[in-house]
């Protein structure tokens, strides 16, 4: 098919404003206060009784995270392999994405009777939005062209700062002026935004799915079971992952950084109001400044990449990760916590976007793209899975989350050292360029 397509550029951004909200109104800030607010046992008390287990509502809250997580890192790979070979990409797209918005509409229903439905509810809201970012970063290097994968890919991400911080915004409207809605109670208008981004994320996502190709179909693909020849096509995409060297070290190097990422954007939060003891209100205004600052930072990294390279780029932001890893030891006050937030603003939207473009650029020209897509998948939730693990276990040895910034601090330089190993691509490229005219 062509690439570069205008239209189609864009309708693949917008599932990006779609389901960013999701990441920010579920994960980060409305549900998780709602949940410790909410998930409690008739005397008030945090030990809630999930499936005849006794459990913290705050470990369940951790545990359902990581369980969805894992469980996409194993299911990913499966469908995949299925969808490259029956060329149903998007329909696989289709299925997470519903089952994810549907999920968080269902959250409406959320009080303390129903805390059990609710999990369950969240935990399906995380394996479609994580299930279905699969299939969507898959279409980038079959809608651009190389040349265009950091500047479409910081596009995206940048599309969906921005979403997610409109509704936000919205959100916390009716939340702190109840009675320009008819006095409705705290809970309802926190049970209201749970609503708000399923029919966002649906409403949204239909542009994208409107215009994107569904995928293309393997010539064989007519005869045979389509699952075991799904797990054929996944082992043939690992077996020409062992011919490319470059993806390979990015993959690993991704691995390790990314524990480091991700870990940061999911305690930043913890962090300011255990350690810092911020208000909630401040927390949310850092929120909001981590999201909206993101944006340049994601187009100022793809301009970078332009100049030096991917690998240098990355290697930029590593280090400037690394000097917030060591601020955020020592930081001690919340005017410190905002300008450090607004730093991690900048290379958090930078990081994700390159990462992507720069896995984009090392696979080989295919139709396999969700395929290779699913082991780039795994490799993040994997990390995830480790890095708040890491995170929570030094901190509970210890006592102190500024000791588990430091683990962080040596995962940054490790991944730095890692992505040292892989040649920029712009020189790369400029060197085969020379080698093929000599």
């Amino acid at each position: 098919m062509s690439k570069n397509i205008p239209r189609i550029l864009t309708a693949w951004t917008f599932y990006d404003w779609a389901n960013s909200v999701h990441s920010l109104v579920i994960v980060s800030s409305i549900f998780p206060v709602y949940f410790s607010a909410t998930a409690l046992n008739e005397t008030g008390g945090p030990i809630i009784n999930f499936l005849g287990i006794s459990i913290k509502n705050s470990v369940l809250f951790s545990y359902t995270i990581s369980a969805a997580f894992l469980f996409t890192a194993l299911l990913s790979p499966i469908c995949t392999a299925v969808a490259d070979y029956s060329g149903r990409k998007k329909a696989f797209m289709k299925v997470f994405c519903y089952t994810g918005a549907i999920s968080c509409s269902l959250l409406y229903f959320f009080v303390r009777e129903t805390t059990t439905f609710a999990v369950i509810c969240f935990w399906l809201s995380l394996i479609g939005w994580s299930g279905s970012i699969v299939f969507y970063n898959s279409y980038l290097p079959d809608i651009a062209t190389e040349d265009q994968y950091d500047r479409v890919s910081a596009r995206g991400f940048s599309m969906g700062y921005l979403g997610s911080v409109l509704l936000m915004i919205v959100n916390l409207l009716v939340i702190l002026k109840r009675e320009w809605f008819g006095n409705i109670s705290e809970g309802m208008a926190s049970r209201i935004a749970f609503l708000t981004v399923g029919l966002w994320w649906i409403g949204f996502a239909q542009i994208p799915f409107s215009r994107l190709p569904d995928g293309t179909k393997k010539t064989a693909a007519k005869t045979g079971n389509y699952l075991l020849n799904g797990f054929k096509e996944l082992r043939h995409v690992w077996a020409e992952l062992q011919e490319l060297p470059l993806a390979k070290r990015f993959l690993v190097s991704f691995f390790v950084y990314n524990m480091a990422v991700q870990t940061v954007m999911y305690v930043a939060t913890i962090f300011g109001s255990d350690e810092l003891k911020l208000p909630g209100q401040s927390l949310i205004i850092t929120i909001l400044l981590i999201q909206l600052v993101a944006i340049p930072g994601a187009y100022g990294f793809s301009r970078l990449s332009e100049r030096i390279g991917n690998t240098y780029s990355l290697m930029t932001a590593v280090v400037i990760w690394i000097g917030i890893c060591a601020a955020a030891y020592f930081v001690q006050t919340e005017s410190q916590f905002f300008i450090l937030a607004g730093v991690v603003g900048l290379v958090m939207g930078g990081i994700q976007s390159l990462s992507r473009s720069t896995y984009s650029k090392l696979i080989p020209a295919t139709t396999d793209t969700a395929s290779y897509f699913s082991f780039y998948d795994v490799t993040e939730k994997t990390s995830i899975v480790l890095g708040t693990l890491v995170y929570g276990l030094i901190e509970q040895i210890t006592g102190s989350m500024r000791n588990s910034v430091l683990a962080l601090l040596v995962l940054f330089v490790v991944g730095f050292l890692l992505l040292w190993r892989i040649p920029s691509q712009k020189i790369y490229h400029a060197r085969l360029e020379t080698e093929e005219v000599s």
